[in-house]
């Protein structure tokens, strides 16, 4: 039983008082936001955002800075590689022709097999048929967008979002329509109806499940009411399930997908953020858009490696895939508690931070009059990489805010760089930390 209470404490869920017992701390405050169904604006892409980007990557990519911000995960115990290995070296010993060739397009018939079976439990019911293979997620997007729009289109996008978003539609003529979102419930789907009613966008880009930088999960209701839009006014919605296996709620939400009925919602995911980063495979299910993606995909990088996309379909059948999975939902639930814990005594007072549902980053906004892209200038000085709130809209709107993560070792280099990032940020505001201030409970993760 003692050792129960020291894993609470370890987490920063509760805390030990001399004398008195153990006591739940106090509640980290969660980052809210008014739905003013209008407050979207249209935005011309400037590449003025380039340039931070680029100074994020060099720092994510220095060995010797301290990164508590990459949405990559950095050490080889998240990841099944030495089962990995034996696959593959299994593979190349039973055919040594395998390295020697490629699967042609829409890619490894094998692999997609795998895909369609494992769709059914969440909540898809895909044909091998129904899926084009791709280079990670991000070509997957690029593709739809190819295939969906044409140069001075407008694209709604939530608001903040994944900020590479940005660059990709600006490179394809591209404007972006930020879209009101809740860090709880997501998208505001009021917002959108009124902007399709409108005809002011031509497609629309959404992460429902686990959402970078939110970490919010949609209410089953609000998926199934998006998807009656965009079928009712024949808006395709990218839909980016690449956090969708790394809910922590228990059955998995099923995407938007699932409740598709004509076909105007494309899939689009991979298997970098789950089983191996490095293999950068990653596939699209487009519904009526599935011929032009295909297409396009042949014309674009062919295919993926053979040996590869074999490797993985026969990760699930070699077993283990399901607990994988469950380990990581573990270790990353109790990673994001730990790291909330450690905000909320050295961040400053009425500093407001998200709880994900899911994924491995998270939002966290700074009260006061403070810049996060001085900040990261700053850090940048002491060897820690964090990401500006400002990379995650056109506007201004967010430069008080950072995306953190937490997948990483959650070790002494880790809990220093979150501190000392929450003293630089006090020292800043003028606000004393919130020493008071703690986590709130979160159910167990299966």
């Amino acid at each position: 039983m003692l050792s129960a209470w020291h894993i609470l404490e370890d987490r920063d869920l509760i805390e030990a008082r001399p004398q008195s017992g153990y006591y739940v701390r106090g509640v980290l405050p969660a980052v809210t936001r008014p739905l003013r169904p209008m407050s979207a604006s249209v935005n011309d892409h400037s590449t003025q955002k380039l340039e931070l980007i680029e100074q994020v990557f060099a720092a994510q990519n220095h060995p010797d800075y301290t990164n508590i911000s990459l949405a990559c995960p950095q050490y080889s115990e998240l990841f099944p590689a030495a089962k990995l290995g034996r696959i593959t070296a299994s593979l190349i010993r039973r055919d040594n022709d395998i390295i020697g060739r490629y699967a042609l397009p829409p890619g490894s018939e094998h692999l997609r097999e795998e895909i369609a079976r494992r769709s059914l439990h969440t909540g898809l019911n895909l044909t091998v048929a129904d899926i084009t293979l791709t280079h990670g997620c991000m070509e997957a997007l690029q593709l739809a967008l190819r295939a969906v729009t044409k140069p001075g289109d407008c694209v709604g996008l939530e608001s903040p979002t994944y900020f590479f978003l940005f660059p990709l539609l600006a490179s394809l003529g591209l404007k972006a329509l930020e879209i009101p979102t809740d860090p709880q419930n997501g998208l505001s789907l009021d917002a959108l109806e009124m902007l399709l009613q409108e005809q002011r966008i031509q497609a629309l880009i959404a992460m429902p499940g686990a959402q970078n930088p939110l970490g919010y999960v949609m209410p089953l209701e609000n998926k199934k009411r998006l998807a009656k839009l965009v079928n009712t006014y024949h808006i395709p919605l990218l839909e980016d399930g690449l956090y969708d296996e790394l809910q922590f709620d228990r059955p998995l939400s099923p995407p938007v997908k699932a409740f598709d009925r004509d076909g105007w919602v494309i899939y689009c995911t991979s298997f970098t953020k789950t089983v191996a980063p490095d293999f950068r495979v990653g596939w699209t299910a487009a519904g009526r858009f599935h011929p032009a993606i295909a297409r396009l995909k042949a014309v674009s990088s062919i295919t993926e490696s053979k040996l590869l996309s074999e490797t993985l379909a026969e990760f699930p059948a070699s077993g283990g895939y399901n607990h994988h999975l469950r380990s990581l939902r573990r270790r990353y639930a109790a990673n994001l508690d730990a790291a909330r814990g450690i905000i909320a005594r050295n961040f400053p007072q009425g500093t407001r931070a998200t709880l994900p549902r899911g994924g491995f980053v998270f939002w966290v906004e700074l009260p006061g009059k403070v810049d996060t892209v001085e900040m990261f200038h700053r850090l940048l000085q002491e060897q820690i990489c964090v990401t500006p709130g400002a990379l995650y809209s056109l506007s201004d709107r967010y430069r008080h805010a950072l995306r953190l993560s937490c997948c990483y070792p959650f070790d002494e280099r880790y809990t220093w760089a979150l501190k000392r990032t929450g003293a630089l940020a006090c020292e800043i505001t003028s606000f004393a930390p919130g020493q008071d201030q703690g986590l709130p409970l979160r159910p167990q993760v299966v």
